[in-house]
């Protein structure tokens, strides 16, 4: 980038609405994935109107714009791979409304998504969308990625969520899309074009979301199996007879061994393998189901089970589930987070598969993860100060990506593609199908200013 644009840009928006410091370029230069490039300066808007206003004159000079959240992603996302502006929507943080009788809440793309589940809570309301940084990323960053987390299995991920946008398109033109009632079929679905595309095709400036009733009631289990299949099966057998829990997650045995070194061995079940169950609902229905829950558990194999019943007990349940990430770092090993999903039939098969990984390349496989919606994080744990480790590492993960797409399943469940994984972008989506991305990007993006070097 020239020094004339920067200069008239400083013009444009005097004041610390801009940065262009090092120390400010360092830190927006990168996200929770390996990849870092510095922009030449860092725009912090504070409305709509600002975002439209700094589009307009990086398309009039032709400048990459860059959209960042928390920036707690896992693949590059928001990197800014060819320098120009990156836009930090940290200061746009207000939750703008919480509507009871409509059923809907409006808020700007810097809200902290826990923040805004205890706003509404507060109220008698539920956003379920639950990613494991919720008390961390912000709502614009999980409309971007279309960000999933445990409860998805029952209630969706959050595109469903989303009703309504006001997105700033690649000229600044501000455009609102969707609305704010629960049904809309008034023309093309737009919000769910935008939802998950990584901010490729416009920067999202506000965001209506759908809010159901608070379940009144919870119950957490926790059970250890012998083997990762086994838990996996275990989850099969929950839904085979007829229960749709909240949550169905499990971990393997490295996940597990991590987690007594780093947590302490009181929050882990024994056994090679653990299986989280959450149900939720009416007081009454939750305690005639949790009890049928446990005799399905037991029957499967559980070891030894731990309920809570209470909002303190569930709470220090689920540490268990959020530590584990945390769990696998302090290992001091290096954690390639795949975040891919399989048809939940291969559930089973994938487990195995990992198994089959760790033994083939001699590198530790940790596997956890939303089992009742096949996404599984499937983390290859690696030692990079050892030689000849990195051929093995990436031989271990195409292997991993190409089974995944045999299976007919994706490359990446909630974290988006970003760039940690253009490698395997062109084997997971037909020449047909990246045709009619390109198409969509061009429309709106015809000078391919916003976040370039990305998948499209």
């Amino acid at each position: 980038m020239t020094t004339p644009w920067l200069a008239s840009l400083k013009r444009t928006f005097p004041g610390p609405q801009l940065r262009t410091d090092e120390k400010t370029l360092a830190a927006y230069s990168s996200d929770s994935w390996f990849a870092s490039h510095q922009p030449d300066a860092v725009f912090f808007p504070r409305k709509a109107e600002d975002v439209a206003k700094l589009l307009k004159f990086a398309t009039r000079h032709k400048i990459p714009v860059t959209a960042r959240g928390a920036g707690k992603g896992y693949v590059g996302g928001c990197v800014p791979e060819h320098g120009g502006i990156v836009v930090s929507f940290e200061k746009m943080n207000r939750i703008l409304e919480i509507n009871q009788p409509d059923g809907v809440a409006v808020v700007q793309p810097g809200v902290i998504t826990g923040h805004l589940q205890t706003a509404v809570e507060k109220v008698g309301l539920f956003y379920p969308p639950d990613p494991a940084s919720l008390k961390d990323c912000f709502i614009g960053g999980n409309v971007a990625t279309n960000a999933g987390g445990p409860r998805c299995v029952k209630y969706g991920v959050t595109r469903h969520y989303i009703l309504g946008l006001q997105v700033a398109l690649a000229d600044g033109t501000l455009v609102r899309v969707g609305g704010r009632t629960h049904k809309n079929k008034s023309g093309l679905d737009l919000v769910g074009m935008f939802v998950g595309s990584e901010g490729l095709l416009g920067l999202v400036t506000e965001i209506t979301v759908r809010l159901l009733p608070l379940p009144r009631a919870r119950a957490v289990f926790s059970a250890g199996f012998r083997t990762a299949p086994q838990a996996a099966a275990a989850v099969q057998a929950i839904l085979a007879n007829g229960f749709l829990p909240s949550a169905l997650e499990v971990a393997d045995q490295f996940t597990l061994r991590a987690a007594r070194k780093h947590l302490g061995g009181e929050l882990v079940p024994p056994g090679a393998a653990c299986l989280i169950v959450e149900i939720d609902g009416q007081p009454a229905s939750v305690r005639s189901e949790a009890k049928q829950l446990l005799a399905i558990i037991r029957r499967a194999g559980g070891l030894q089970i731990r309920s809570a019943l209470t909002p303190r007990d569930a709470e220090k349940i689920w540490d268990l589930r959020r530590g584990f990430s945390m769990s696998l770092k302090a290992t001091g090993l290096t954690k390639l987070n795949e975040d891919i999903t399989v048809p939940r039939g291969k559930l089973v098969d994938l487990f195995a598969f990992a198994a089959k990984l760790q033994k083939k390349y001699g590198l530790a496989v940790a596997s956890f993860g939303h089992a009742g919606d096949g996404n599984i994080h499937v983390n290859i744990m690696v030692d990079l100060t050892q030689p000849g480790v990195k051929p093995k590492m990436h031989r271990a993960l195409d292997e991993l990506f190409t089974q995944v797409i045999a299976w007919k399943g994706a490359i990446t469940g909630e974290h988006g593609i970003g760039l940690a994984k253009l490698r395997w972008w062109k084997k997971a989506a037909s020449p047909e199908l990246r045709a009619l991305h390109r198409t969509v990007k061009l429309a709106l993006d015809p000078h391919r200013l916003l976040n370039p070097g990305k998948f499209i």
